[in-house]
């Protein structure tokens, strides 16, 4: 059986160059429950090749700009664009073309725990192509080598640490082979050292495949060495070495507060920012 366009893409690289055409738009966007307004106009791009860190203290709605992306949860008002098209009036099954650009990594990694690494990391190929098993299970090997997880193929769930958990998690948002990632509090629940693990795979999706990235998180530590940290080629190894100025530009933050963007930019802006809350917030 001849495969699909869809199914083709996800078995071929794409090429994702950095450029500053938006690959994601939040315009204006606002969304309430009752009497609680969660955003308030909300206006953020995030540019092809780029990672935009989402920062602010609990209840924000941090998370609730990536169900809004996702099509979980529908605006008040305001537009939101992916690719160019306009996402939030698409019905369900107008949305599922447009969720084969997206991967979602979640907190908690949400593996199937009755599935072995190979199915969690393949699930969306076995399920939802007609991809010969043999290609799948090349796609899943390819994945799990770029985390370092290549011997864990057979593993289940259940023999894995929390950190290895959510390295299969990325790896399963990858194989599939979107163009943007979606990260939400990725590091939540692990020891410093292994969050770093996370961080590092994170920053080489961002510098070595140019993945766009939108990531949610309350973790300034792993926020702050996402940001000033660059991975680079050295032969077959990758090695992580201090942010250039370019690559520093690369990442932006956006804060929220009060409903509403209290501040977007690089690192060095944020650190340099005199804004009192600001200051209270990273200090």
């Amino acid at each position: 059986m001849a495969l699909t366009e869809r199914e083709q893409a996800m078995l071929v690289p794409r090429t994702i160059t950095q450029s500053d055409q938006p690959v994601i738009v939040f315009d204006e966007v606002s969304l309430a429950f009752d009497e609680k307004v969660i955003l308030d106009r909300v206006s953020f791009e995030l540019l092809a090749g780029r990672t935009k860190i989402i920062l602010g203290g609990s209840g924000v709605g941090k998370s609730t700009v990536l169900k809004l992306i996702l099509g979980l949860l529908k605006p008040d008002g305001g537009r939101i664009l992916v690719n160019g098209r306009r996402v939030d009036e698409l019905d369900e099954e107008e949305y599922m073309a447009v969720r084969d650009d997206l991967g979602m990594v979640f907190q908690e990694g949400a593996l199937f725990d009755s599935l072995t690494v190979r199915e969690n990391v393949g699930y969306k190929l076995f399920e939802e192509t007609s991809i010969p098993i043999e290609q799948v299970d090349a796609r899943v090997k390819e994945v799990l080598g770029f985390v370092g997880l290549g011997e864990y193929f057979l593993r289940m769930p259940s023999e894995l640490s929390g950190g290895q958990r959510r390295r299969v998690a990325i790896a399963r948002a990858l194989a599939a082979r979107p163009k943007i990632l979606f990260y939400d509090e990725p590091t939540t629940g692990l020891d410093p050292i292994t969050a770093v693990t996370i961080d590092d795979e994170i920053i080489k999706l961002r510098d070595l495949e140019e993945v766009s990235a939108l990531l949610v998180t309350h973790q300034l530590r792993d926020a702050f060495y996402i940001a000033s940290t660059e991975a680079v080629r050295d032969g077959n190894e990758v090695k992580f070495v201090p942010a250039s100025p370019q690559k520093l530009a690369e990442t932006e933050f956006v804060m929220l507060k009060d409903s509403r963007v209290l501040f977007e930019g690089t690192l060095p802006e944020l650190r340099g920012s005199a804004d009192p809350y600001l200051q209270s917030f990273l200090s």
